[in-house]
């Protein structure tokens, strides 16, 4: 049952951990705060529920910063 889990939502885990070590890595070197790791554990997350619902991240980049990543 865990792993089953753990297979359906791959993306968001990884980029929950993502986040979360980027977010680490910032604190460590003492720039931001807690604010900072929870803004990179959304951000992980959203990119993994695009990745476990089979989106394509280009179309997701185009639509947060149209003209950036469209295909000629």
């Amino acid at each position: 049952m865990f792993w089953e889990l753990v297979r359906e939502h791959l993306g968001k885990i990884t980029g929950i951990l993502a986040g979360l070590l980027l977010g680490f890595l910032y604190l460590t070197f003492g720039f931001f705060d807690t604010l900072v790791i929870f803004v990179f554990i959304l951000v992980g997350f959203y990119f993994g529920r695009k990745f476990d619902n089979r989106e394509n991240l280009l179309d997701v980049l185009d639509r947060i910063l149209p003209g950036k990543y469209t295909r000629h």
